[in-house]
């Protein structure tokens, strides 16, 4: 819990590990079964753990609660929206590949000599060799941290205008050098001070703050497709199915939502249009309060009522759960001390 609350008044998202582990914790059976989406699962939206850096937070009371309930779980830390960068080096004993595959993209002039290259440490240091700069490995202003397995996670803090992906994720997977991946959007860290059953993430010298990225590592981030394309920032999002189909509820569809609902989920997902103001907050207060209400009176389950809500939010505001999630709790619960019967509309 010690090193939980440290991350969350650094302001890092933080979210369980399962004990002894560097995995994140399922909470319910649900979570662990096959085919389990982020999606429909109550646990997000009630504040239990699930579905790893999704259910990452910063509120203490939440943070108690989890610790308390199991004080040997492990910590990580969402990158995202923490704007983490990390360099996650390896040292493992693999074989060495061609010269053309140590380098993603670069061509190694054949006059470099590669004797005693043998770990994440040398192409890391090699890339920035060849860049004019030392190695991030060697980085005495910034955090750095050591794992049980001999390698180093190095982290930056990247500028919020520079989305960062995770080198690993949706199918893909992007290195930034022979045994060096890249942390950020859509994927964890673990947190400095876990102890793992293979031994400790123990911090290396004195610095315990992330420096910022520098702009020659920024630079081959984009290069190796670590940096969200333009599209995918500019294009508008679609909205999850359920809130697809509460927009097509609210023009007379039947989806099972009632339409009174289904009317000011519309309204929330039309948030997405604009990424602050538009009344999201009130919008989405209405929208579970509402919901609360509707399901203390039996027209939808309490579960489809936190799934509805929690796929309008997450589609207006992506990536914002410390903001929404709290609004759709104390919603619910406002609502369900208030039945909402609604004289045969349905």
């Amino acid at each position: 819990m010690q090193v939980a609350r440290w991350c969350a008044a650094q302001g890092w998202p933080v979210h369980p590990l399962a004990p002894g582990t560097k995995h994140p914790v399922a909470n319910c059976a649900d979570c662990a079964a096959t085919g389990h989406r982020a999606s429909g699962c109550r646990c997000l939206v009630t504040g239990r753990w699930c579905h790893g850096h999704l259910a990452a937070t910063t509120d203490h009371d939440r943070l108690r609660s989890w610790w308390e309930a199991n004080s040997q779980l492990g910590v990580g830390i969402s990158c995202g929206p923490a704007h983490l960068v990390v360099i996650d080096v390896d040292a493992h004993a693999k074989p060495l590949p061609a010269r053309d595959r140590l380098l993603p993209g670069i061509v190694i002039p054949d006059a470099v000599d590669l004797a005693g290259l043998a770990t994440g440490f040398d192409t890391l240091a090699l890339l920035a060799a060849l860049r004019g700069h030392a190695s991030p490995a060697d980085d005495t202003t910034t955090l750095r941290v050591r794992t049980p397995s001999g390698g180093l996670h190095v982290w930056y803090q990247a500028h919020p205008s520079l989305p960062l992906r995770s080198s690993t994720g949706a199918g893909k997977n992007r290195a930034l050098a022979w045994q060096v991946d890249v942390r950020a959007r859509g994927g964890f860290i673990i947190a400095p001070g876990t102890v793992t059953a293979d031994g400790s993430y123990t911090p290396v010298g004195a610095v315990r703050r992330p420096a910022p990225l520098p702009s020659w590592l920024a630079a081959e981030l984009q290069r190796t497709h670590h940096a969200e394309p333009p599209q995918d920032r500019l294009e508008p999002r679609r909205p999850p199915s359920r809130a697809r189909q509460a927009v097509i509820a609210a023009g007379g569809a039947q989806d099972g939502t009632p339409a009174v609902l289904a009317g000011l989920l519309a309204e929330v997902v039309a948030c997405t249009a604009a990424p602050e103001g538009m009344g999201f907050s009130d919008k989405l207060n209405r929208a579970a309060f509402t919901a609360g209400g509707l399901a203390a009176a039996g027209y939808l389950s309490e579960a489809d009522a936190a799934a509805v809500l929690l796929d309008a939010a997450s589609t207006a505001r992506p990536g914002q759960e410390r903001r929404w999630a709290p609004i759709v709790r104390a919603g619910l619960a406002a609502g369900a001390r208030r039945p909402l019967h609604l004289r045969g509309r349905a």
